[in-house]
């Protein structure tokens, strides 16, 4: 690989790292203490694998209201088919638990 080469890979990469820590912040600062939890939680379990796609699937996510979110994470309300997608079902599978000492 070409110095250059090398040197968009490496853009790349820290692009993409600097992406996850943008997302995980908002995920801790929604506006509401619960889903600050959930969703933080959720991103600190979770962000550090996905992809540029699943990155643009959960930044989607994190649009949306907090009553909606928190309806479908709860099972209180059916996802919607638009937001039926791997990462929506992996923020509905996921289990927030209290860290000890918090």
């Amino acid at each position: 690989m070409t110095e250059n080469g090398m040197q968009t890979a490496e853009q790349n990469a820290e692009a993409l790292e600097n992406r996850r820590k943008r997302l995980r912040f908002r995920a801790w600062h929604r506006g509401t203490r619960e889903m600050d939890l959930l969703m933080g939680s959720f991103a600190d379990a979770h962000i550090a694998q996905f992809d540029h796609a699943m990155l643009d699937k959960f930044e989607g996510l994190m649009e949306l209201g907090d009553p909606d979110l928190y309806d479908w994470m709860n099972g209180r309300a059916p996802v919607p088919a638009e937001h039926d997608d791997e990462v929506m079902r992996l923020l509905t599978a996921f289990r927030y638990t209290p860290r000890q000492g918090s």
